[in-house]
């Protein structure tokens, strides 16, 4: 057991963006940045780390012949560490959030709980471990806008629900990439069950409807919102196009379709952020 192996186990990095991600949010609700938002990066931080502690315990085995460097199968961590590793930093998130408000505490609980349900049972169901993947990652931002109240969440909805329908596509697609080895590990995902070509036709469509929610911020931003978001959708929606003539695993691969997914994501990020930042009342 060594402290960079339990430094490992939370993936630092993305549960650290994921933090800076609820800042970001409550500067999109609000057009500014109190130094209290620190508790925000602080308690997203904790409990996404958490997660991705309590998601190794449970896929030891599959880390076991697939990822035997990480730190569970290396023995760098115990499966007792982990364990009581992740509850420690649940705990400390969860009991962090009651100083912010109701609104975060009820997403910091409620997300714990989705959290260990994903890595124990959720991960391997199809569909719902896909929209679990998906509702996680947009409610961070529905998180840092609840720090301002309900207004905060409203004024963050829209780029949730985008990020939600965004990555709701993008998992598909990386499930269809993935087929030949869930196939063999038994895993029964979307694509598994019904092909890749299905999936690829629903990805897109989902992303279609990513897009058409990014309208809506036009009535609260203005043009300049627009001209700046436009591009963006051409880029998420190219994203999905890409893959969908495939009908093959290798072809998703190929399309790099998953990857021109997520640089849309972060595209939209940067205008949503412009936009709060210069927008008309800030």
């Amino acid at each position: 057991m060594t402290i960079v192996g339990y430094w490992r186990i939370i993936r630092p990095v993305n549960s650290i963006v994921a933090g800076l991600a609820a800042a970001l949010a409550y500067l999109i609700a609000t057009g500014t940045l109190i130094p209290s938002v620190i508790l925000l990066i602080v308690i997203v931080t904790l409990i996404t780390g958490a997660g991705n502690t309590i998601n190794d315990y449970f896929d030891l085995a599959i880390d076991r012949v697939n990822r035997p460097d990480r730190p569970l199968p290396s023995g760098t961590v115990t499966t007792t560490g982990a364990l009581f590793f992740a509850g420690i930093l649940f705990t400390g998130g969860i009991l962090l959030s009651l100083f912010t408000n109701v609104y975060c505490a009820f997403f910091a609980i409620f997300n714990s709980l989705l959290l260990f349900a994903y890595a124990k049972t959720l991960k391997s169901t199809p569909v719902f471990g896909n929209l679990s993947v998906a509702y996680l990652a947009g409610s961070i931002f529905l998180f840092g806008g609840a720090f301002a109240g309900l207004s905060g969440i409203v004024d963050t909805m829209v780029i949730a629900l985008m990020t939600i329908f965004a990555m709701l596509a993008r998992e598909l697609l990386k499930d269809a990439e993935d087929v030949p080895g869930d196939i063999a590990a038994g895993a029964k995902t979307f694509p598994v069950l019904y092909g890749v070509r299905l999936t690829t036709i629903i990805s897109i469509i989902i992303t279609i409807v990513a897009v058409s929610v990014s309208f809506y911020p036009y009535f609260r931003w203005g043009a300049w919102y627009l001209a700046g978001i436009i591009p963006v959708d051409v880029i998420i929606l190219y994203s999905a196009w890409c893959a969908s003539g495939c009908r093959t695993p290798e072809c998703i691969k190929k399309s790099r379709a998953t990857s021109y997914l997520k640089y849309g994501m972060f595209a939209s990020l940067v205008v949503f952020t412009v936009a709060a930042l210069f927008s008309p009342g800030h």
